[in-house]
């Protein structure tokens, strides 16, 4: 694998920032995957994930969502990352980036976060208003244990979470949904397979990676030794580090061949 370098803070204005990277060693322009962080989690965390795709030829740019305690911190969420791809220049360290080859990821609530850029809509628990916040600049995304209807959330998590309500028919962009059928979470009254809704109630092309044993940290991707992994597995690690490169690198147009191989459910 190749090396990679890691820039941080890159000020995108205000409070928001940015952690960027990508290999050193680079030919032409690279793909670029924006990169949302779980609920209260930081620009610093998913270096399994990120850095692994920036050692196979991707920009990783992770924005730090720095207001998920306010009630309309979902919409910013989405606006930090709309900001980011209005300033892909300023990311641009050393290298250009690829704005033909744009995707964005996330995991639990960033999985939420870069559904919306896809096409997922969220009813505004203060408005009840629905607001399609998709962007075509996005090519494709990869949802990683993101949460499904809100109609399945227990009473807390309806009272604490209410914006935890995604609608899934319009999400029409590609996608790649991964979720471990070990992931019970507590906010849902139906377990793992609730994490499997962004692939069975969104239009196609989306595929589904199911991980053997996975619970919500899909095997240590929140992080190095990471205290909220639960489920530290260097197999099921490997596994959603593939699956999600080949998918990245099809859906991207930059390789097809690893995907071809992949054992995922598609449709």
């Amino acid at each position: 694998m190749n090396k990679v370098i890691s820039i941080k803070p890159v000020p995108l204005g205000g409070e928001l920032q940015a952690r960027v990277t990508a290999p050193v060693e680079r030919d032409g322009a690279l793909p670029v995957v924006v990169f949302s962080h779980g609920y209260g989690s930081s620009m610093e965390a998913y270096g399994p994930l990120t850095d692994y795709w920036a050692a196979h030829g991707l920009a990783v740019v992770q924005p730090n969502h720095t207001h998920d305690t306010d009630p309309q911190g979902w919409r910013m969420r989405v606006d930090d990352v709309r900001r980011v791809l209005d300033q892909l220049a300023l990311v641009e360290a050393g290298f250009t980036v690829d704005r033909d080859r744009i995707a964005v990821a996330g995991h639990s609530f960033g999985g939420q976060t870069a559904g919306n850029l896809l096409g997922l809509q969220v009813r505004d628990p203060e408005t009840g208003t629905e607001t399609a916040l998709s962007d075509t600049r996005v090519k494709a995304g990869v949802l990683l244990a993101t949460a499904g209807r809100g109609t399945e959330l227990t009473p807390y998590a309806a009272e604490h979470y209410p914006f935890m309500n995604p609608r899934f028919d319009r999400m029409r962009t590609p996608a790649l949904v991964v979720a471990g059928d070990n992931d019970n979470s507590p906010l849902s009254t139906r377990g793992p397979e609730w994490m499997t809704d962004p692939y069975h109630l969104s239009p196609g092309p989306k595929s589904l990676l199911m991980v053997p044993g996975g619970e919500h940290s899909l095997g240590g991707i929140p992080g190095y030794d990471a205290r909220e992994t639960t489920d530290a597995s260097p197999e099921r690690l490997d596994l959603v580090r593939r699956v999600t490169l080949a998918y990245l690198q099809h859906a991207l147009g930059i390789d097809d061949t690893a995907w071809k191989s992949a054992d995922v459910e598609s449709k």
